[in-house]
C-alpha cells in the first residue's frame, strides 16, 4: 500500500509538470490571459452583505484596473468570459496529454522505483555497519581510557617506590659505617689528607644520625654506640691533642706564631667537628689558645714598646720649650739644659714623610739594629712604628679569629678583644703616660694623621675590631695637642718685648717659630684635611697673637721707618714660609699678603717722603685745586715750581741711589727688596709725571723752569739703571 501511495504521488508530480511544460509549449497569443488571470485580486469582495459599500468596491476596481496583465487584456479587447472558457479547455487537453505521458512512461517509473528501494536497502544495511563500528569504537574507548588510568596509576606506584628507595637509600648510606672510615679514623694520622675526608665523612653521618633520631628513626639506635665511640677518640684524643700542642708551639721562646697560625687554617674543620661534637673541648681549645695569645702579644708589645723607646731621641721638648719663650731667658740651678734650638721644635723639616703612602706602611723598626748603629728616631717615627705593628698584626688575628673559631659580628670582636684587650690597654697606658710630659704639638699632630690612616687601612682590610682603639688613642692625643697650642699662643701673649734685649729690625726668632709651627700644621692637615685643626687654630686665635706680638715689638722702635721695617720684613718671612708649605688660597696666606701689602705701600711713601716730600706734597695740592676749579691760584706758586724742578733735577741720582741702598740694608730678603724698590721707582715716576700735567696748566705753562723739566721717558732710563738685578 505504501509502494502504491507512493507511486501515485509520483505519478501526479509527473502529470503536472507534464502540463506545465505543455502549457508552455503550446501557448499562443492568448497566453497572457493566464497571467492576468493569476495576477487579478479582487481582494475578499461580500457581494452579499447588506454593508457593501461602494466607495470599497471602488477602491479594488481601481487597483485591479492598474495592474499590467488587466491593462493589456483592456487595449486588446479581449473577452473574459470566453477568455476563461478557453483557458479551461487548454486545461483539460494538457490533463488529458499528462496522463498519456505518464502511461508510457509507468515501466521507466516502476524502474526508479524498484532502485529507489534497492537504494534504501544498501544504506540501511550500511547504516547497521555503522552503528555497529560506532560500537566498537565506543568499547576501544572505554579500553584505552582504562588502560591509561592503570598507566598513570603505575606510574605513580613507580615514582612511590623511587622516591622511597632513594630515601631509603640515603638513611641507610647515612647510618651505615664503612670499615674504610673506622679504619681511617683509628689509624691514620691527623695531617693526612685522607683523616681530613673521613672526618668530614663522619661529621655528616653525626649530623644525619641525629636528624633522624628526631624523627624517630629507630635504626639509629644501632649505630649511634659506633659513632660515639668514633666521635670521642678522635675528638677527645687526636683533634684535642694535635690543636693543644699547635697552641703550645706559641709559647716556645722566639716563635714566629704566624706560622702555626697558617697551619692551624689547614685544618681549621678540626674546630668545626668539635664545635658539632664536642663543645666542651671546642671551648677548652678556644679558651687556651686566648689564654695564649693575649699573653704572648702582652709581653712581645711590653719589650717592644720598652725597647723601642730606647732609640728615641735624647733631646725632647720640654714645658719651657714653647713660642713665646725668649732665648735668652735664664734658667735655675737644678733645671735641665734646654734643646739647642728651640726652633727645631716648630719646625717641619724632613719629619712630615713619616705619614707618606711609602713610610707609612714600611717595615717596622728593630730597636736592636737601631741602637747597634746609634740611631735615634723622633716620637711620631716610634708610635708609627709601634701601631703599625699593631695594626698589621690585629687585623690577621682577627681574620684569623673569623676564620678558625667560625665566628663574626659582636661575637668576633668579643673573643678578639678578649685575645687583644691586655694588650690594648697596655699601649693606651703607655700612650697616655708619654703624653702627660710630651710638648712636642707638631709629634703630637703627626701622631694623630697616623691614626686617621691606619684607620682607614684597617676599614679598606674590612677589620672594625680596632675601631673602638683608635677612638680611644685620638681621645687622649687631641686634648693633649690643644693643651700644647694653647700653651704657646699664652706664651706669645704674655710675652713683654722690653725683656727681650737688644732689637733689630730683622724677622724676629718668635715670629719665625710661628711660620714654621703654622706651615706644619697646614702642610699636614693638607694631606687629610680635618676640620677640627682649622677650627682649634680659629678659637686660640694663635695668627691674632701672632700677628699682636709684632705690633708690640714694632712699637718698641722710636720712628716709623724702622717700625715700618720690622713688620716688613716679619711679614714677608712668615708669608715666605707659608707659602713653601701651605695653599695660595689659606686664609693664614691671604691675610699675611694683605699686611705685606699695606705696609709696604706705607713704607714706600714714607721711603719717598725726605728726598722727594715737597714734589709730592705739591703735585697733592695742584691736583686738588685743579679739581675744585681753583687753578688760578697756582700762578702764585710759580717761585716754588722753580725751586722743586731745579731742586730736582739737581739732587734725584743722588737721592735715587741713596734710596736703593737705605732699602737693601734694610730687608733681609732681597727679593723683597727689589720689589720694594721697583714700588717706589714707579711711584716716583707716576709723581713726577702728575707733577708734568699739573705744569701744562695755562697758569703755569709759560714758566721759564718748565725748560729745565727731566724727560719723562729719559728719566725712566735712568731709574732703569738703578733697578737692581738678583
Amino acid at each position: 500500500m505504501a509502494a502504491a501511495a507512493t507511486m501515485a504521488a509520483a505519478a501526479r508530480e509527473l502529470v503536472l509538470r507534464a502540463g506545465t511544460s505543455d502549457m508552455e509549449e503550446e501557448e499562443g497569443p492568448l497566453a497572457g490571459g493566464a497571467g492576468l488571470q493569476e495576477s487579478l485580486q479582487l481582494g475578499e469582495l461580500d457581494i452579499t452583505s447588506d454593508e457593501f459599500i461602494l466607495d470599497e468596491v471602488d477602491v479594488h476596481i481601481q487597483a485591479n484596473l492598474e495592474d499590467e496583465l488587466v491593462k493589456e487584456a483592456l487595449k486588446t479587447g479581449v473577452d473574459l468570459r470566453h477568455y476563461s472558457k478557453q483557458v479551461e479547455l487548454e486545461l483539460q487537453q494538457i490533463e488529458q496529454k499528462s496522463i498519456r505521458d505518464y502511461i508510457q512512461e509507468s515501466e521507466n517509473i516502476a524502474s526508479l522505483h524498484n532502485q529507489i528501494t534497492a537504494c534504501d536497502a544498501v544504506l540501511e544495511r550500511m547504516e547497521q555497519m555503522l552503528g555497529a563500528f560506532q560500537s566498537d569504537l565506543s568499547s576501544i574507548s572505554s579500553e584505552i581510557r582504562t588502560l591509561q588510568e592503570q598507566s598513570g596509576a603505575m606510574n605513580i606506584r613507580l615514582r612511590n617506590r623511587q622516591a622511597v628507595r632513594g630515601k631509603l637509600g640515603e638513611l641507610v648510606d647515612g647510618l651505615v659505617v664503612p670499615s674504610a672510615l673506622v679504619t681511617a679514623i683509628l689509624e691514620a694520622p691527623v695531617t693526612e689528607p685522607r683523616f681530613l675526608e673521613q672526618l668530614q665523612e663522619l661529621d655528616a653521618k653525626a649530623a644525619a644520625v641525629r636528624e633522624q633520631e628526631a624523627r624517630g628513626t629507630a635504626a639509629c639506635a644501632d649505630v649511634r654506640g659506633v659513632l660515639d665511640r668514633l666521635r670521642v677518640k678522635v675528638g677527645m684524643m687526636k683533634i684535642r691533642e694535635f690543636i693543644l700542642q699547635k697552641i703550645y708551639s706559641f709559647r716556645k721562646p722566639m716563635t714566629n706564631y704566624q706560622i702555626p697560625q697558617t697551619a692551624l687554617l689547614k685544618y681549621r674543620f678540626f674546630y668545626q667537628f668539635l664545635l658539632g661534637n664536642e663543645r666542651a673541648t671546642a671551648k677548652e681549645i678556644r679558651d687556651e689558645y686566648v689564654e695564649t695569645l693575649s699573653k704572648i702579644y702582652l709581653s712581645y708589645y711590653r719589650s717592644y714598646l720598652g725597647r723601642l723607646m730606647k732609640v728615641q731621641y735624647e733631646e725632647v721638648a720640654e714645658k719651657d720649650d714653647l713660642m713665646g719663650v725668649e732665648d735668652t731667658a735664664k734658667k735655675g740651678f737644678f733645671s735641665k739644659p734646654s734643646l739647642r734650638s728651640r726652633n727645631t721644635i716648630f719646625t717641619l723639616g724632613t719629619r712630615g714623610s713619616v705619614i707618606s703612602p711609602t713610610e707609612l706602611e714600611a717595615p717596622i723598626l728593630v730597636p736592636h739594629t737601631a741602637q747597634r748603629g746609634e740611631q735615634r728616631y723622633p716620637f711620631e717615627a716610634l708610635f708609627r712604628s709601634q701601631h703599625y705593628a699593631l695594626l698589621d698584626n690585629s687585623c690577621r688575628e682577627y681574620l684569623f679569629i673569623c676564620e678558625f673559631f667560625v665566628v663574626s659580628g659582636p661575637a668576633a670582636h668579643d673573643l678578639f678583644h678578649a685575645v687583644m684587650g691586655r694588650t690594648l690597654s697596655m699601649t693606651l697606658k703607655h700612650l697616655e703616660s708619654y703624653l702627660a710630659d710630651c710638648y712636642d704639638a707638631i709629634a703630637v699632630f703627626l701622631c694623630i694623621h697616623i691614626v686617621l690612616r691606619f684607620r682607614n687601612i684597617a676599614a679598606k682590610r674590612d677589620v672594625p675590631a680596632l675601631d673602638r682603639y683608635w677612638e680611644q688613642v685620638l681621645a687622649l692625643l687631641w686634648p693633649r695637642f690643644e693643651l700644647i697650642l694653647e700653651m704657646n699662643v699664652q706664651s706669645v701673649r704674655s710675652t713683654d718685648p722690653q725683656r727681650l734685649g737688644g732689637l733689630d729690625t730683622r724677622p724676629h726668632y718668635i715670629t719665625r717659630r710661628y711660620a714654621e709651627f703654622s706651615s706644619a700644621l697646614v702642610s699636614i692637615n693638607q694631606t687629610i684635611p680635618n676640620e677640627r685643626t682649622m677650627q682649634l687654630l680659629g678659637q686660640l686665635q694663635v695668627r691674632v697673637e701672632v700677628e699682636n706680638f709684632v705690633l708690640r715689638v714694632a712699637a718698641e722702635f722710636s720712628s716709623r721707618k724702622e717700625q715700618l721695617v720690622f713688620l716688613i720684613n716679619n711679614y714677608d718671612m712668615m708669608l715666605g714660609v707659608l707659602m713653601e708649605r701651605a695653599a695660595d688660597d689659606s686664609k693664614e696666606v691671604e691675610s699675611f699678603q694683605q699686611l705685606l701689602n699695606a705696609r709696604t705701600q706705607e713704607f714706600i711713601e714714607e721711603l719717598l717722603s725726605p728726598p722727594f716730600g715737597g714734589l709730592v706734597a705739591f703735585v697733592k695740592e695742584a691736583e686738588a685745586l685743579i679739581e675744585r676749579g681753583q687753578a688760578e691760584r697756582l700762578r702764585g706758586e710759580e717761585a716754588r715750581v722753580t725751586q722743586l724742578i731745579r731742586g730736582f733735577g739737581s739732587s734725584w741720582k743722588s737721592s735715587v741711589e741713596s734710596l736703593s741702598q737705605d732699602v737693601m740694608r734694610s730687608f733681609t730678603n732681597f727679593r723683597n727688596g727689589t720689589s720694594i724698590i721697583q714700588g717706589a721707582l714707579t711711584q716716583l715716576i707716576q709723581v713726577y709725571h702728575r707733577f708734568h700735567r699739573v705744569l701744562s696748566q695755562p697758569q703755569l705753562r709759560a714758566l721759564p723752569a718748565r725748560a729745565e723739566l727731566i724727560n719723562i721717558h729719559h728719566l725712566m732710563v735712568e731709574l732703569k739703571k738703578h733697578k737692581p738685578n738678583f
